[in-house]
């Protein structure tokens, strides 16, 4: 029986992943199919889809059997109301593997101080020793698939590392906390923060005045999660005020980030243009083939949204 596959992740990145899905899905023995970016909704057996694609009815596709989204994030589809197939978000070995290398370097840079030496280079002999990176304290809010990744990373560092989550999670080497007592503790305790949470109701400006007054003088965020996890005001006025020593941003409420937004022209903030990791086709393609695989063999898929929590 012929497997009918819709790719609906937009045309531009048809190009892109027409060739990786086909050897991804022969290497996983799915060999009888037809994969095309038209076709009959009734016709459909699985859409291949990104929150920004054209495609927002999901009603006609009444046999459709998932939808696997090739984007980490699905705040921007999880709510469609027309949307009740199982959704599938992308977890894959190089975007786990990209967020790791850009957080762990983002926080090596924090905590040895690069910025300040680099600003140096004209003359200005000022020698520091930075801690050794057993006494430097990281947190990490969001401890799913790719925040436990850069926490176990960080860990390997000899960083002094505490993970907070919506649920209890029990990591090696980490220090967790759950709940908003186990937020408060965590913050309190944190020079560096890493925001590696989803996007949710409950989570939109986790950090806000009140949360950011809870971190110590001095400390810095480094968020690679969601643009809507942090208050924008209230972090402006944390750098302005002396509290905050810097925040490095990869992701913004509105993207790209305008050209008069503040944060382009504050000396205490990095804009880095959502670059954190991205989801590489040749790797996306091996678990868009095995969520394909598994609901022909009638397995649980990889990755399944849970509808209640957002994510």
């Amino acid at each position: 029986m012929t497997v009918n596959i819709l790719f609906a992740a937009t045309e531009s990145r048809w190009p892109q992943y027409e060739a990786p899905l086909r050897d991804a899905l022969k290497a996983a023995g799915v060999t009888d199919y037809r994969l095309a970016t038209e076709m009959p909704p009734e016709e459909v057996d699985y859409i291949v889809y990104a929150p920004n694609s054209p495609l927002r009815d999901f009603r006609p596709y009444v046999n459709t059997k998932a939808v696997l989204n090739i984007w980490a994030g699905v705040e921007g589809i999880v709510g469609n109301e027309t949307l009740t197939q199982p959704l599938c978000r992308m977890v894959d070995a190089g975007l786990k593997e990209g967020m790791v290398e850009w957080v762990t370097g983002q926080v090596l840079r924090h905590h040895l101080g690069l910025d300040r030496v680099l600003a140096r280079q004209a003359g200005d002999w000022c020698p520091g020793v930075p801690p050794l990176a057993r006494d430097r304290r990281v947190g990490v809010l969001g401890l799913g698939e790719l925040g436990a990744a850069c926490a176990e990373a960080l860990a390997r560092l000899n960083f002094r590392v505490a993970g907070w989550s919506r649920r209890p999670k029990d990591l090696p080497g980490i220090v967790t906390q759950h709940g908003d007592d186990g937020l408060r503790a965590v913050l309190a305790e944190t020079e560096i923060l890493v925001l590696l949470l989803p996007l949710t109701a409950e989570t939109e400006n986790v950090l806000d005045a009140d949360a950011l007054a809870r971190l110590p003088g001095g400390a810095v965020i480094v968020n690679p999660g969601r643009g809507a996890l942090i208050d924008d005001a209230a972090l402006l006025a944390a750098l302005e005020s002396g509290h905050l020593d810097h925040a490095t941003l990869d992701v913004f409420r509105e993207e790209p980030l305008p050209a008069d937004h503040p944060f382009w022209r504050h000396p205490k903030v990095t804009v880095s243009p959502h670059v954190a990791s991205e989801t590489r086709p040749s790797t996306a393609a091996e678990v868009l083939a095995e969520n394909i695989r598994r609901g022909e063999a009638g397995e649980p898929f990889l990755h399944e949204v849970d509808r209640g929590a957002g994510y």
